[in-house]
């Protein structure tokens, strides 16, 4: 398993407005092979917005971040001050606190 984090803020849009695109974007990213889940993330207090996404692999990561999803949502102009950082998983001990 792999984990990515990304986080942004949003500009030119409401909360609410991104929700709704959010929203209108899950059914793509559960299709994305590779992805076990995303939960998507929001702060409204300090305008952080983002999501933890689990990958099957490292394979599974790269082939998203060489994806046109990848950049269609990074190109997002609404969407600013982007990063994206990714982890290994220390599988025993992550099985042990109920991971998966």
């Amino acid at each position: 398993m792999h984990i990515q984090i990304i986080t942004f803020n949003l500009d030119g849009i409401t909360a609410s407005e991104y929700a709704d695109m959010a929203l209108e974007l899950s059914p793509i990213f559960a299709d994305f092979p590779g992805l076990i889940s995303k939960h998507w993330l929001a702060d409204d207090d300090t305008n952080t917005y983002g999501g933890v996404y689990l990958w099957e692999s490292k394979d599974a990561f790269n082939t998203y971040l060489a994806s046109e999803l990848f950049a269609g949502v990074g190109g997002n102009p609404n969407l600013i001050n982007a990063t994206s950082k990714d982890y290994s998983v220390l599988e025993a001990p992550t099985k042990v606190t109920r991971g998966l």
